[in-house]
Order: C-alpha cells, then structure tokens, then sequence
C-alpha cells in the first residue's frame, strides 16, 4: 500500500508557524511514501518565500518521507514585477523545486502525472492544452492499468458549488473524456481553498468511466476559506485485487491536525 500526503496552497508569506509546527509533528508521526504540493506555493513569487518553501519541504523530507512531487499554482508567477513576470515568469520556482514544471512519479501502486496549467498572461485562470491532452493520454497507456493513476493540476476540473464554476480549467469537458477513454483514475487540485472529493460523471455525464476529483484546502496559511479550517489530504492506495483509495481529510484543531473525514474510492 502506498501512502500519499497532499499539501496546497501554502502560500509562504502568509504561513502561521504553529501550523507548520503542527504539520511537522503529523509527519513524523505518521509519515508518507510521497508528498505532494499541488501549487501556490507562495503568496507572491518571492525569493525569500520560495527559500521558506524548499526549508519545510525539506525539513518534511527528512522526517521520512523519501519523495514528492510538486507543481506551481498561480501565485508562484510574479504578479507585480511585470518584467520576472513575462521574462522570467518560473525562475524562482526552478531555482528551488528544479527544472521540471511536470514531474511524473510512478511506483508499483500509482502512476501521478503533474501538469503546470498556469501561465504568465493569465491572472489564475487554468488552462489544459491539447499538447498536454495527448502527453497526459501517451503515458496512461505505457503504464499498467493495475495502478491508480491520478493527474495532478492547480486549478479544479469540478465544482462543488456554483461560485467555484468561474475557477475550472479550462478545457477541462475534453481533457476529462480523453483521459478517462486512457483509463484515468483520478485528478487532485487545490486553488479554491475548499477541501472535497467529488465524482466528477456527476458533472461530466459524457465520461466513459468514473474519475473521482480529490481537492485540498489551504494547508499553511492564513487564507482559509469560510469555515474550512487549514486542512490536507492523505491518502491510502492499494492495487492488490480490486483497486480501491481511501482518502482521508485532516483538519487543524486546537493547534493540532486531526482527521476529519475518510471517502473510500472504487471503480
């Protein structure tokens, strides 16, 4: 069984350190097979913010956890310098987190495909290009179908409520049904601050098979949303037999993360 832990929107420049203590203390308690962080890494694209960013992803990684694959969100483009913004839009992200916009991780139990669906000419707006449809498609097939297979994006392919309606990827209606023809499991986001799991054939009846959509909350920062408090993900893979995920929701609560929900996942 492989454990994956999903972070988002942790948005450093706004992070609460007891909250990064109390994440700190989760992970050497429980530690992962993978971390994820699926983007708005920081507040505003700035050096000092992304060096705080690489210090706790290290620090996470040397509690035991061996991998993690991380994507960047809106925000970690320049919003105010126009010139980083247009000539330079990723610099400091690869500065820290490397040269990979779309890293892939794949072991026995998941095959997890990132994709960057920012851009420098759009405000926050996600956008899923036809290249990355096919890139997306070209891997689902080399890889067994055995194992969960999830893409991971910034911005939501479903929407819980009808505000968020304004936030969905673009592109997402076509993305989805090629992906789920390839055998696609699932796809997990962040950008709106509100943790869910949704099946998303709910809002797309054209899906040939079901793929479930699993969305955090802010993990670090101040930011929440409503009443969802700072929140994050794990989740419980396994393929022997039927595959099947169990996601688990942790919410901070009197200085501590807790779990707050549980969805166990089948197709």
């Amino acid at each position: 069984m492989t454990h994956i832990l999903q972070i988002s929107d942790t948005h450093f420049g706004t992070e609460q350190p007891a909250v990064l203590d109390a994440m700190e203390r989760h992970v050497v308690e429980h530690g992962a097979d993978l971390l994820i962080l699926s983007g708005d890494i920081t507040q505003r694209a700035r050096p000092a913010q992304f060096a705080a960013a690489r210090a706790f992803m290290q620090r996470l990684e040397g509690h035991g956890i061996p991998d993690s694959l991380v994507i960047p969100g809106n925000h970690d483009i320049p919003l105010y310098n126009l010139v980083r913004r247009f000539l330079s839009p990723y610099g400091q992200y690869r500065k820290h987190f490397g040269d990979d916009l779309e890293p892939t991780f794949e072991n026995e139990d998941a095959l997890i495909i990132g994709l960057n669906t920012t851009a420098p000419k759009r405000h926050k707006d996600g956008l899923v290009t036809p290249e990355q449809v096919d890139a997306v498609c070209r891997k689902l097939e080399r890889s067994d179908r055995r194992k969960v297979s999830i893409v991971v994006a910034h911005q939501p392919f479903g929407a819980m409520v009808p505000s968020d309606l304004r936030n969905l990827q673009h592109g997402a209606q076509p993305a989805l049904e090629r992906w789920a023809e390839a055998g696609l499991d699932m796809v997990m986001g962040g950008h709106i601050h509100l943790p869910y799991v949704l099946p998303l054939s709910k809002q797309y009846q054209s899906l040939s098979r079901e793929i479930w959509m699993v969305q955090a909350g802010t993990t670090l920062s101040s930011r929440v949303r409503g009443t969802s408090p700072n929140s994050f993900n794990r989740l419980r893979l396994r393929t022997e037999g039927r595959k099947a995920v169990c996601v688990e929701r942790w919410d901070l609560l009197d200085g501590h993360f807790v779990l707050g929900s549980h969805f166990n996942l089948h197709w």
